[in-house]
C-alpha cells in the first residue's frame, strides 16, 4: 500500500462514506477504487459476450447441444 496525498471533494466523500457505511476516508477511497475496477471489468465482460452473440456463437453452441441430446435419445431408443 502506498501513501498518497490528494485533494478530495468533501461533499462527495461524505456522501460516499454515508452510502457505503464507511468510517474512514481511506476505507471509502479504497472501496470506491475496488468498485470502479469491478464495474469496468463487468462492462468489458458484457462487451465480450455481446460480441460473441453478434458472431452467432451462442446459436452454434445451442444447436450442437441439441444435436448431442438428440443423438443420446436415439441411442437409447
Amino acid at each position: 500500500m502506498s501513501v498518497t496525498q490528494i485533494d478530495l471533494d468533501d461533499e462527495a466523500l461524505a456522501e460516499a462514506m454515508r452510502l457505503m457505511g464507511a468510517t474512514t476516508k481511506k476505507e471509502t477511497v479504497n472501496a470506491a477504487l475496488r468498485d470502479y475496477v469491478a464495474r469496468i471489468r463487468r462492462l468489458e465482460a458484457a462487451e465480450k459476450l455481446a460480441a460473441r452473440g453478434e458472431r452467432g456463437e451462442f446459436e452454434q453452441a445451442a444447436a450442437a447441444h441439441e444435436a448431442e441430446k438428440r443423438a443420446r435419445r436415439e441411442a437409447f431408443e
